[in-house]
């Protein structure tokens, strides 16, 4: 009788246990809540609540900063872009006339848009948001270098154009420095646009001035091909490596065929009589 009862019991704790736990589970009660109440902040003034409240603080001024940074560098590239278009429209006619206009293109460029990009981007700011202005930093490079080959025939270094910026950043904090990378993407960037202004100037009968183009191309092609490969690993650097060796391809096809097969058609430029002698046909009457 005494197992009888005892059974009874064990079997009475069982079902009453399981039925707790079914309620629980219908309820959404957790078995650690029924034993535990969750541990909370009782003070407004605990160093993690601070800390964390001031790291919130500065999370919401980087996005908001990160914001207008992005709208300052649209601005930058769309306007580097027009000293750009400026600069194709030269020729033998007009080269002085719109060598000024785009000198005058890129110093608002400057002053204006690369200026408001510098104020935003003071002491340190600048590596952390590297990513959204790197474009526009290389599409002003492209810009830049582009109008001083054009204007003298050499290279804009990069230690010219970070001093161009120092001016436009106040001498108590740290300037906006262009770094290495940045601008040699806007160098190999530069490569594609000299190849199109060789292909206008062969079209205008500029011979020389594409040939001067040519080695200039070739020139940067050949340091680069001793800089990149001891850099760290850059994807975008190299895949601009293979554009820049297609476009120091097109121009000296360019120039070849213009030795090679030139006498075949330049004489005829500019002549109003007509002359099939280079189709083997005797002239029209």
């Amino acid at each position: 009788m005494l197992h009888v009862a005892c059974g009874r019991r064990l079997l009475s704790f069982i079902m009453t246990t399981k039925a707790q736990h079914i309620h629980r589970i219908a309820t959404g009660t957790s078995i650690q809540g029924l034993g535990k109440k969750p541990r909370t902040i009782t003070t407004d003034d605990s160093p993690i609540r601070v800390e964390f409240a001031k790291h919130a603080d500065y999370l919401n001024q980087l996005n908001d900063k990160r914001e207008r940074v992005v709208k300052a560098s649209r601005d930058v590239t769309m306007n580097s872009k027009k000293v750009i278009f400026q600069v194709h429209r030269m020729s033998k006619e007009n080269r002085e006339e719109t060598l000024a206009k785009a000198e005058n293109d890129l110093a608002a460029v400057t002053n204006q848009y690369m200026s408001k990009l510098v104020k935003e981007l003071h002491g340190t700011d600048f590596w952390k948001l590297r990513r959204s202005y790197t474009f526009a930093v290389q599409e002003y490079v492209e810009a830049a270098t582009l109008f001083r080959f054009c204007k003298s025939g050499t290279l804009l270094n990069l230690a010219e154009i970070n001093a161009s910026l120092l001016p436009l950043t106040e001498e108590s904090i740290e300037p906006l420095q262009i770094n290495v990378l940045d601008y040699l993407l806007g160098l190999a960037d530069l490569t594609g646009e000299l190849m199109r202004l060789a292909i206008g100037r062969i079209s205008d009968g500029e011979i020389e001035y594409a040939e001067k183009i040519c080695q200039f191309v070739r020139d940067i092609y050949r340091e680069l091909t001793l800089l990149v490969p001891i850099m760290d690993d850059n994807f975008e650097m190299k895949k601009k490596m293979e554009t820049m060796l297609q476009s120091l391809v097109k121009i000296e096809n360019a120039c070849f065929s213009v030795h090679v097969r030139g006498s075949e058609y330049i004489p005829l430029l500019g002549s109003a009589d007509p002359d099939y002698s280079f189709l083997g046909l005797p002239d029209a009457e």
